[in-house]
């Protein structure tokens, strides 16, 4: 297995909320509770979002709530080459084929039923396409998406909250249309290139790591262990967002809570403080155990 090193992977299109730094904060956790490397990376591929005021203030916000990493800060826009170089490995195995179907095609092919692939799934209708088919829609001059070709294949992981997952891997894109590339492709990369052994992360990515699991099998590259961590909601049960009132660290200190606090309380929503405590962070990091994580989760 690789070393337990970890990371926390935001991108910067918005202010960080209280879900994204719990999760940050469980991250850092899970790493330094075993004396291992926590980095930080940026997402930053769909440029279209991106704001260059977000790196910085994320930044500040993770050192605000006690949090530190090695080494440099990581930019994904600068790590094209490596991806191409992914590409590249798949294309030599016949793993890739060009996708030129509009989203609503998509949809409309992925709401019937394939055999082994689950509702929603792109069912591989470019690759049934013919040589002359191909060249017709090359000749339209519309870019294609690439995808991989997955032929339906079953993955299965122990993650160390959720437990055993099993997995069916559809055809997946791997480059837009636009040519920027797909996370599921950058994030097995990066992660491999970078040393990460453990992949903390929110439970709504949980579904897409049977496909990262597979890509990275393709490109011979070392499994990760997972921990998907569970999500911060707000008061209707819903993902928490903006609409939720006071979410981020400069929305607490305008209502007077200091960055201790807001540690507390994320803490505390964990099991892993009393009310009233507030843990620094080497202190969390001493009563941290992978195994307090699940047991909170199992009893929500």
């Amino acid at each position: 297995m690789p070393a337990p090193d970890g990371r926390f992977a935001p991108s910067p299109t918005g202010t960080l909320h209280l879900g994204n730094l719990r999760t940050a904060l469980l991250a850092w956790l899970f790493a330094r509770s075993q004396d291992a490397r926590f980095l930080v990376r940026m997402e930053d591929l769909d440029r279209g979002r991106v704001r260059e005021r977000f790196y910085d203030e994320q930044l500040r916000d993770l050192a605000a709530l006690g949090l530190d990493w090695d080494g440099p800060v990581v930019r994904q826009s600068e790590r094209v080459a490596l991806y191409d170089d992914a590409i590249a490995a798949l294309r030599a195995q016949g793993l890739v084929y060009e996708c030129w179907c509009t989203r609503a095609e998509i949809r409309e092919a992925a709401s019937a039923p394939h055999g082994d692939l689950p509702e929603g799934f792109y069912p591989g209708t470019c690759l049934r396409l013919s040589a002359a088919e191909r060249e017709a829609r090359r000749a339209t001059g519309r870019p294609p998406a690439l995808r991989v070709r997955a032929g339906a294949a079953t993955v299965g992981l122990e993650d160390r909250i959720a437990g055993p997952v099993r997995g069916v891997v559809d055809d997946f894109v791997v480059r837009r249309n636009d040519g920027a590339y797909a996370y599921n492709l950058a994030v097995v990369v990066d992660d491999a290139d970078q040393g990460v052994g453990e992949v903390v992360r929110g439970a709504d990515l949980l579904d897409s790591t049977p496909r990262q699991l597979w890509f990275g099998a393709r490109l011979g590259l070392p499994a990760p262990r997972h921990a998907h961590v569970p999500l911060v909601v707000g008061p209707d049960g819903a993902r928490l967002a903006k609409r939720h009132g006071a979410v981020t660290l400069a929305d607490r200190a305008a209502r007077g809570e200091s960055v201790d606090d807001v540690r507390a309380m994320l803490a505390a929503s964990v099991g892993l403080a009393e009310p009233g405590e507030r843990p620094t962070p080497a202190e969390l990091v001493e009563r941290f155990h992978p195994r307090l994580l699940a047991a909170a989760e199992r009893a929500a």
